[in-house]
C-alpha cells in the first residue's frame, strides 16, 4: 500500500475532529432482545482536518499536501492530539509505560502495542508508526539503550534486540506515536469568501490498515 512517511503539519491537525470507530452489525429480535457482532478486530479512527484551519496560509499548506500526496492514493502520518502518547497526558513517558509481551530465551522481536484497560478488558491496539527518537524501552524494570542494545523501526513499530529477553521477563516500552491515514475524500471543496466567513471546508481523514 503506497505510504508516504510525512506527518500532516501538526498546528493544523491541533483542534480537528475524530476519534474511534467501531463496526458493529445489530439485530433485534420478535422478542426484543438483541444480537451483536462485529466483523472488525480493532477499531477504526476517522478525522475532520478541516476543523484546524485557522488561516488562508493553513489553507495553502493543506492544498499543497493534499496534491503531494495525490489525493487519497498515499497514506501519511497523522497527529490524533487526544490520543498519540504511551503515557497519560499529565505523565512523562516512562520505559515500563506498555507491557508489549514476555521473553521466553529465543524471541527478540516485539510489536509496539497500547492498552486500553476498562475493569477487567483491555484491548491491545497495534502501534506500526512510532515518532522516531521517542521510544523507550525496559526489561524487567531496567531500562534498555537504544539503538545500542535494541532497535526500533520507525515505520512498522517493532522492537528487535541484541539479546533475547530472559524466560517471564517483562519486555516494555514507552513512546509517542502517529496514526497511518489517508484522505477520504477524491477532492477538496473550498471558498475563500466561506473560508474569510469563519466556514471551513471538510476534509476527511480515515485511518488505514497496515
Amino acid at each position: 500500500m503506497p505510504f508516504h512517511d510525512v506527518r500532516f503539519p501538526v498546528d493544523v491537525s491541533f483542534g480537528a475532529l475524530g476519534g474511534p470507530e467501531r463496526r458493529v452489525e445489530i439485530v433485534e429480535l420478535a422478542n426484543g432482545f438483541e444480537e451483536r457482532n462485529t466483523p472488525w478486530a480493532a477499531s477504526r479512527r476517522r478525522y475532520d482536518a478541516g476543523m484546524g484551519l485557522r488561516s488562508l496560509d493553513d489553507l495553502e499548506r493543506l492544498i499543497a499536501f493534499f496534491e503531494a500526496r495525490r489525493g487519497p492514493l498515499h497514506g501519511f502520518r497523522w497527529r490524533d492530539w487526544s490520543d498519540w502518547r504511551s503515557a497519560p497526558p499529565s505523565e512523562q513517558l516512562r520505559p515500563v509505560d506498555q507491557l508489549l509481551g514476555l521473553g521466553d530465551g529465543e524471541t527478540v522481536t516485539f510489536q509496539l502495542v497500547k492498552h486500553y484497560v476498562s475493569g477487567t478488558q483491555d484491548e491491545v491496539r497495534v502501534i506500526a508508526k512510532p515518532v522516531e527518537g521517542t521510544v523507550l524501552l525496559a526489561v524487567h524494570d531496567v531500562p534498555v539503550v537504544v539503538p545500542d542494545e535494541a532497535t526500533v523501526d520507525a515505520a512498522t513499530g517493532l522492537v528487535t534486540f541484541a539479546v533475547p529477553p530472559g524466560p517471564g521477563a517483562e519486555v516494555t516500552a514507552g513512546y509517542e506515536f502517529d496514526v497511518p491515514v489517508r484522505f477520504d475524500t477524491d477532492r477538496l471543496t473550498v471558498s475563500i469568501a466561506t473560508f474569510e466567513a469563519g466556514e471551513v471546508p471538510q476534509v476527511p481523514l480515515v485511518e488505514i490498515r497496515l
